[in-house]
């Protein structure tokens, strides 16, 4: 599934009650997080990605340091925090770590996630092809990413012959339920974030997500994730035409032991 037609129809655009009304329980967040943290991450893990044709973003200087923290509540067991080291602002890419804790509060996943792009769904077909309520859609069994619609991103044709090679298309496939079903339920939840740290609300909004992967070639069977989220502003109503977006987010699995929050 790639939804390739729906990708040429929209425009490309580049809680837990006491994280959001305490904010002095926004402290003691897994790997000592806080934000103004200095972040440091190697770089020979994603240098081989790339070379290998991962469409990760290599973690710059410049977006090291946790400018917000966020709390992503699904209906999963755990919960996800994201500590954004770039916010998407200004036609500016998204850029955080996802960390997982289990319902034990042992970490789990950590994600280093970049911004391969953001889309504005522009029918209510479209939207709620990207909510997944169609039976179909955000959901199915694989998604495609084609080698035409990263050439309109801008990426060169080094990159793409590394990504491509002479494919057209790569294929993600679902993280996430029975994977021989065609078609599971996106996960459904809100994430509020912070971005001051006196615990000023910077966003509340409803997502619909669904975590997708695949083998980089050649490295060692190391993954490359394609999380797709539907972003709904909550402060939005029923009915009618909803202020939505879809960001379609890169990610690296790194170490514990890779990882330094000071």
């Amino acid at each position: 599934m790639g939804w390739r037609e729906t990708w040429q129809q929209v425009k490309s655009a580049a809680g837990n009650k006491g994280f959001l009304e305490e904010p002095e329980q926004a402290t003691g967040l897994p790997l000592g997080a806080r934000i103004g943290g200095l972040v440091r991450l190697p770089k020979a893990p994603f240098i081989q990605a790339i070379s290998r044709g991962s469409f990760i973003e290599m973690p710059v200087d410049s977006q090291n340091i946790i400018k917000a923290i966020s709390r992503v509540d699904l209906d999963i067991s755990g919960s996800i925090y994201r500590y954004y080291l770039a916010v998407g602002h200004a036609d500016k890419k998204t850029v955080f770590l996802q960390v997982y804790v289990d319902a034990q509060g042992e970490v789990g996943d950590i994600i280093y996630c970049s911004q391969l792009t953001r889309m504005i769904p522009e029918t209510e077909r479209d939207q709620e092809l990207f909510m997944g309520l169609l039976g179909y859609g955000l959901g199915d069994k694989s998604y495609c990413l084609w080698r035409d619609q990263l050439e309109e991103l801008g990426y060169g044709e080094a990159d793409l012959h590394a990504a491509f090679g002479g494919a057209e298309a790569i294929e993600y496939w679902r993280d996430a339920g029975d994977p021989e079903a065609e078609f599971t339920p996106p996960f459904i939840g809100c994430e509020t974030r912070l971005e001051d740290t006196q615990g000023i609300l910077s966003l509340k909004q409803q997502i619909y997500y669904m975590p997708y992967r695949r083998e980089i070639p050649g490295d060692n069977g190391k993954l490359e994730y394609l999380f797709i989220a539907t972003e709904v502003d909550s402060s939005q109503g029923g009915g009618g035409k909803r202020d939505m977006q879809v960001d379609f987010m890169v990610g690296i699995a790194v170490e514990l032991e890779q990882i330094a929050i000071q």
